[in-house]
């Protein structure tokens, strides 16, 4: 289980979705609202924390349990997310242009040997948090706790 710093004003109550559960959502294919989450009970929440998604197994996995726990708890079917087959978080060779253009914004140049050298977590993290639609308070934190 990975948290960021950045997340550490609400990990302990998990009232907001962690960025390692935004992963697995983009990875298997559903939208989560908010208001969504807080309707899944604590265990629920942790279980969606600790449960893998990134084997062809565990995937449908995780997206099955969610699917059924949404459904449980809220009585609402799951939204369908499309499914990128090489999401820019996978690659090191390129940093996309909501990233580099966010940074610049920030003052923050980000070497590609340093993109390179990130987890695909963090990369994720970062192109999230570059998004022009995102409340991006903690682009910066995050690229100061990534060592950039």
């Amino acid at each position: 289980m990975t948290f960021f710093q950045f997340e550490a004003d609400f990990i302990k109550s998990l009232r907001c979705i962690p960025m390692q559960v935004r992963y697995k959502l983009d990875t298997c294919g559903i939208k989560l609202k908010l208001q969504q989450w807080h309707q899944f009970s604590d265990r629920d929440r942790q279980i969606l924390v600790e449960m893998p998604c990134e084997t062809a197994s565990e995937i449908p996995a995780y997206r099955q349990f969610l699917c059924d726990t949404l459904r449980e708890r809220t009585g609402e079917t799951a939204k369908d997310l499309p499914i990128d087959p090489h999401p820019p978080w996978l690659s090191g060779d390129r940093i996309p242009a909501d990233v580099l253009e966010k940074a610049e914004s920030c003052e923050v140049k980000i070497p590609i040997d340093r993109w390179k050298n990130l987890t695909p977590l963090q990369r994720f993290v970062l192109i999230k948090l570059s998004r022009p639609s995102h409340e991006n308070k903690n682009f910066v934190p995050a690229l100061q706790e990534f060592g950039l």
